[in-house]
């Protein structure tokens, strides 16, 4: 039975383009949409029957708010910018933003090379997409090898070491003879063009000069970069197509009320990747398809071709994006078509397979509200710190929203050293810091607040709450003797046991891995940071200047043992040298 309220709120829709905020009694926003027609497009939630989710988000509704725009465009703009702010529960978002990379060459006669994950700036040129982060920075490695580029982010007052090696044309202190970087960028384009015929002879005949000076060292450098170079090239090899348009293939498939979009991204006449989504059913299929299709373009570049058999495709995306859309009947693209249905059909089939079913979660996240007698948590924030004997300590935090990592809502924490191997004050630290700011800056606080450590780390989150004046529910996670987890425990000890095989167990631990990782991997950065600046203690001759140049150029451990020695030669005394070689190659560290 439909409200009065809502009948009136209805009666007030506009026949114009906008956005709409569905929202709970308790007035939080649980969907977000966009509409060529705001008052057909929202009366048609509640003046038809409706099943599955979209039933149960209309359930929910106790009022709506719209906001009215001048076009299509507009409208879906807004309608993305505020799905990332408030993270809705019945949106259904592509948490994976992640986007081949490029390698950008810096224009105006000043060679700079970055990896770049879009095409958008125009202050360089760019090369790619590269199938791979990997084969993407191994060939900017190569290229920074072999060419003079400037390896400075920024240019500094004095030259570098790149400079006195002979790898650098030291911007900062000459004036760069246009014609020598012409002849650099003509270089660098056709290295990147595929050809490198004339780097590989090069490299050779460097290779056997410094054979025949007897300078085998320097010879062997130059080996290991031929090596590195017939390496990446073989890398490059991918399926190739008969054109070399740029162009992303869409499809779909359904079942049991779960869809699939499969995406084939082809660039330079090759397949770089075949990704698949899959999420829960939500409305008409190829409506809800095209939508996800518009937001897959918020992270990705566009390409000269879109080709999917979608209805309303053409007009919705060109409606937003300057792209050419096809719908083939016949021929090589609807066989790409065919292709990516297969993976559409074969992404369900593992989805099924692996019991990893995203909408799932929502209903385990409705349980767990249940379980510990609060709202459902559709927010997670779990935190994790580490330190390296007492030293650099740091912390981390993920965000999971309906079940999934929300990875651009990760943050990492460093900690002050008087904490330092103090995990309870350290926890205090990280959360006053991290929802003092959320309150400082007025943005959404989570449902909920998990820790890893039990009692004393839910007392030390909510001293933090406390002092940012926030006020969230906090539970840890606690472990039994043999330090398997074993379920929650609250604020007064209360524990709340969860069955090691339900799947509700299994989501909480795959929550608990996550920040378990990413607190890792930012501490094995910072211990490495930490061990490469200590491995110069002892070494003569290394003052706090030479410290500052090696740490700046060789900014963790493993570039210090990667660096041959003629390298330490041409920016140390040769006794300052041959020390730090002999400590990082004769097991003279302490790691």
């Amino acid at each position: 039975m439909l409200s009065e309220k809502l009948k009136r709120l209805i009666a007030l829709l506009p026949e114009k383009p906008g956005v709409y905020q569905m929202k709970d009694a308790a007035d939080k926003i649980i969907y977000i949409g966009k509409a060529k027609n705001l008052k057909k497009r929202v009366s048609q939630y509640f003046l038809r029957p409706q099943s599955g989710k979209v039933a149960a988000m209309v359930s929910h509704v106790d009022h709506f708010d719209f906001i009215i725009v001048g076009s299509d465009r507009e409208a879906f703009i807004l309608e993305m910018n505020l799905i990332q702010t408030h993270y809705p529960r019945y949106n259904i978002m592509l948490m994976d933003d992640s986007h081949y990379p490029y390698i950008a060459l810096k224009r105006h006669n000043d060679p700079f090379l970055k990896i770049a994950r879009s095409s958008k700036d125009h202050k360089y040129f760019y090369f790619g997409p590269f199938p791979s982060s990997s084969s993407a920075n191994d060939t900017l490695r190569l290229l920074n090898k072999i060419y003079p580029t400037r390896k400075c982010r920024s240019i500094p007052k004095k030259p570098c070491l790149y400079y006195s090696m002979g790898q650098c044309l030291a911007p900062c202190i000459h004036d760069l003879d246009p014609e020598e970087t012409n002849r650099l960028y003509f270089e660098i384009k056709k290295f990147l063009g595929g050809d490198n015929s004339e780097v590989k002879a090069d490299l050779k005949r460097r290779m056997a000069e410094a054979s025949e000076r007897l300078d085998f060292e320097t010879a062997a450098e130059y080996k290991k970069t031929l090596d590195a170079l017939e390496y990446t090239s073989s890398k490059q090899t991918v399926e190739l197509t008969a054109d070399s348009t740029p162009r992303d293939v869409f499809a779909f498939a359904e079942r049991e009320g779960y869809r699939s979009l499969a995406i084939l991204t082809y660039r330079r006449g090759m397949l770089l990747g075949k990704t698949s989504h899959v999420v829960a059913s939500f409305g008409e299929i190829e409506e809800q398809m095209a939508e996800l299709i518009l937001q897959y373009y918020q992270n990705h570049d566009l390409p000269k071709e879109v080709v999917a058999r979608l209805e309303g495709l053409k007009e919705e995306l060109q409606s937003v994006y300057d792209v050419e859309v096809l719908s083939p009947k016949e021929g090589r693209l609807l066989e790409m078509i065919h292709i990516a249905e297969l993976n559409a059909r074969q992404s369900l089939d593992a989805h099924f397979m692996t019991a990893r079913l995203e909408d799932d979660n929502l209903a385990l996240l409705e349980e767990l509200g249940k379980l510990l007698s609060i709202p459902t948590p559709y927010r997670i924030e779990l935190f994790d710190n580490s330190h390296l004997q007492g030293s650099s300590p740091v912390g981390a935090m993920v965000c999971f929203i309906n079940g999934s990592p929300a990875k651009k809502m990760y943050r990492k924490f460093h900690l002050s050293e008087e904490d330092a191997g103090d995990d309870y004050h350290s926890m205090v630290e990280i959360t006053s810091r991290r929802y003092g700011r959320l309150i400082e800056e007025q943005l959404d606080l989570p449902d909920l607040i998990l820790t890893d450590g039990g009692l004393p780390q839910v007392h030390a989150t909510l001293e933090g709450l406390g002092k940012a004046g926030a006020d969230i529910p906090v539970y840890g996670l606690f472990k039994n003797d043999k330090h398997q987890t074993e379920g929650l425990i609250d604020r007064e000890g209360n524990k709340y046991p969860i069955d090691q095989k339900s799947p509700l167990f299994f989501l909480l631990m795959r929550m608990q891995d996550e920040v378990h990782r990413f607190a890792i991997t930012f501490h094995h950065q910072q211990r490495s940071k930490a061990m490469a600046a200590s491995i110069f203690d002892g070494v003569p001759g290394l003052g706090e200047k030479r410290r500052e140049m090696l740490r700046k150029h060789y900014p963790t451990l493993e570039a210090l043992l990667n660096a041959p020695l003629s390298e330490f030669l041409q920016i140390l005394p040769a006794e300052s040298a041959n020390a730090l070689y002999e400590k990082l190659h004769n097991g003279e560290r302490n790691d």
